[in-house]
C-alpha cells in the first residue's frame, strides 16, 4: 500500500522501517532532516511539508500522524483538514488524550474524511517485534488498512483489532499505560526490597530469568529486568529521576470522572512525581515536627550533600516507562 507518514521519532521511523521492508510505498515528513533521511535511505519517498505529502500520495489517501500529544498533533490534524479530500484516511496513532480523539472524528467526519484513533505499543522494540494497536473507527476503513496492520503487528492475525469507535482506540491505550503503571512499581519494589537481605546473596539478575518461566508473574519486563540488572546489578549513575508521559493521569482522571478506585495506578504516579524532587521540602519538615513535638532525631546534611536512600536508584530505573 502506499501511505503518508508525519512524525518519525522513536516509534514512527520505526515503523516506517517496518512497512518500507514489507513493500510499502511511503511518504515521510519530519521537522529533522536526519530522521527523514535515514529512512529515505532505506527507500522512503521524503516530503518537504504535510502539504507535500498529501501531493505525493493518490486519492484515497493515507496519512499517518505520529506525533506528541497535544499542540503537534492538533495542528498537524487541522492542516490536513484543510487539504484533504473527501474518503481520505486520516490516522492519529500517537498517544493522545482520547478526548481529542473525539475532537478529531467530529471535525473530520464534517467534511467526510475518514478518521482512526489507534493506541500504539511496543516502544523502541515494534521495528523488530512488532506493535500492539488498539484502534477506533470503522471497522469499513479498518478493513481498507488491513495490508497496513498486519505488517505493523506482532503478526497478521495478532496484537491488533479494533476495540470501538472513534475515541476507544486511545481510552483503551489509556487504560493500557495507568495498568503498567502499576505494574512497574511493583516489580521495582520488589527487586529493591529483595537489596535489603545481603545475607541471602541473592543475584536479583537470575531471579528475574528464574521467574519467566513458571511463574504466575512472568512477563517481557521481567525480561527486561533481567537483561538491565545483568548489565549493571547495581544500577551505577542511574539517576532516581522518573517521567511520565500524562497517560498515567489520563487514566487517573478517568477513574475520578467515573468514580472508579484506582488507587494502586494513582500511587505509583506519585512515586514518579518524588522522584523529581532533589530535596523534598515536606520530608525536612516532617523531620523538623517530629523533633519539635517528640524530640526525634533529625539526621543533618553532610557538607558533601544529601545522597538518595539506598535502593532507590534501582527502583528508579525499572519504573522507567517502556510505551
Amino acid at each position: 500500500m502506499r501511505i503518508g507518514f508525519i512524525g518519525l521519532g522513536r516509534m514512527g521511523g520505526n515503523m516506517v522501517q517496518r512497512l518500507l521492508r514489507a513493500g510499502h510505498k511511503v511518504v515521510v515528513h519530519d521537522r529533522d532532516p536526519s530522521t527523514v533521511a535515514t529512512v529515505v535511505a532505506l527507500g522512503a519517498t521524503p516530503a518537504t511539508s504535510v502539504e507535500d505529502v498529501v501531493t505525493k500520495l493518490e486519492p484515497p489517501r493515507i496519512v499517518w500522524v505520529m506525533l506528541p500529544a497535544g499542540a503537534p498533533t492538533f495542528e498537524t490534524i487541522r492542516r490536513l483538514s484543510e487539504i484533504v479530500e473527501k474518503d481520505d484516511i486520516l490516522i492519529d496513532g500517537g498517544n493522545c488524550n482520547y478526548k481529542d480523539a473525539l475532537h478529531h472524528a467530529a471535525l473530520l467526519k464534517e467534511k467526510q474524511i475518514r478518521f482512526l484513533d489507534i493506541g500504539t505499543s511496543n516502544g523502541i522494540y515494534g521495528n523488530k517485534n512488532g506493535y500492539g494497536m488498539m484502534i477506533g473507527g470503522e471497522q469499513e476503513t479498518i478493513e481498507q488498512l488491513r495490508p497496513i496492520f498486519e505488517t505493523l503487528a506482532p503478526a497478521p492475525d495478532r496484537g491488533w483489532g479494533r476495540v470501538g469507535p472513534n475515541g476507544a482506540g486511545h481510552y483503551v491505550k489509556t487504560v493500557h499505560n495507568g495498568m503498567e503503571y502499576g505494574i512497574l512499581q511493583a516489580m521495582a519494589e520488589g527487586f529493591e526490597l529483595m537489596q535489603h537481605r545481603p545475607e541471602f546473596e541473592l543475584d536479583p539478575a537470575r531471579i528475574a530469568v528464574i521467574w519467566q518461566q513458571g511463574s504466575v508473574i512472568r512477563s517481557w519486563l521481567l525480561e527486561l529486568i533481567g537483561q538491565v540488572l545483568a548489565e549493571n546489578p547495581t544500577l551505577s549513575g542511574v539517576a532516581p529521576y522518573v517521567e511520565d508521559n500524562g497517560t498515567g493521569r489520563w487514566a487517573i482522571e478517568e477513574g475520578l470522572n467515573t468514580s472508579t478506585a484506582m488507587p494502586v495506578t494513582a500511587l505509583a504516579l506519585q512515586w514518579r512525581y518524588r522522584s523529581r524532587t532533589k530535596e523534598p521540602f515536606g520530608d525536612k519538615l516532617l523531620a523538623v515536627l517530629r523533633n519539635k513535638f517528640g524530640g526525634h532525631q533529625v539526621t543533618v546534611e553532610q557538607d558533601s550533600g544529601s545522597t538518595a536512600p539506598a535502593g532507590r536508584s534501582a527502583k528508579s530505573q525499572l519504573l522507567e516507562s517502556v510505551d
